[in-house]
C-alpha cells in the first residue's frame, strides 16, 4: 500500500504562484509514475502533469509553460510549481501514483493510489 499526502494549496490572486507537494509513504519502491490531477466543480477530473521515475514528464496543454512537475526520489516527494495562475486553474488538486504497469497512464484509472486532495483557489 502507498499513502499520499498533499500540501501547499490555498488562495492566490491571478498571476500569482503556488507550489504543491505530495509526500509518499508505504510501499514506495513500487511507484514508477506520479502525477497531479485536478477537478473543478461540475467538471471531470483531468490530468495536470505526470512524471516517471526516469524523469519523463507530460503536461496538459492548458498548463504548459506555466506549471512544472518535479520529483525528489530521496524524499519520496513530487512537486507541482504553478506560476501565472489563472481563475480557471481553481480546482481540487489530487496527487496520484502508479505502481502497476509502466509509463504515464492515458487516464485516471491507470493510477493506483490517490491523495485526499488540496484546494487551489485563484481569484480574479
Amino acid at each position: 500500500q502507498v499513502q499520499l499526502v498533499e500540501s501547499g494549496g490555498g488562495l492566490v490572486q491571478a498571476g500569482g504562484s503556488l507550489r504543491l507537494s505530495c509526500a509518499a509513504s508505504g510501499s514506495i519502491r513500487s511507484i514508477n509514475v506520479m502525477g497531479w490531477y485536478r477537478q473543478a466543480p461540475g467538471k471531470q477530473r483531468e490530468l495536470v502533469a505526470a512524471i516517471t521515475s526516469g524523469g519523463t514528464t507530460n503536461y496538459a496543454d492548458s498548463v504548459k509553460g506555466r506549471f512544472t512537475i518535479s520529483r525528489d526520489n530521496a524524499k519520496n516527494t513530487v512537486y507541482l510549481q504553478m506560476n501565472s495562475l489563472k481563475p480557471e486553474d481553481t480546482a481540487v488538486y489530487y496527487c496520484a501514483a502508479r505502481a502497476t504497469g509502466w509509463g504515464i497512464p492515458l487516464s485516471a484509472s491507470g493510477f493506483d493510489y490517490w491523495g485526499q486532495g488540496t484546494q487551489v483557489t485563484v481569484s480574479s
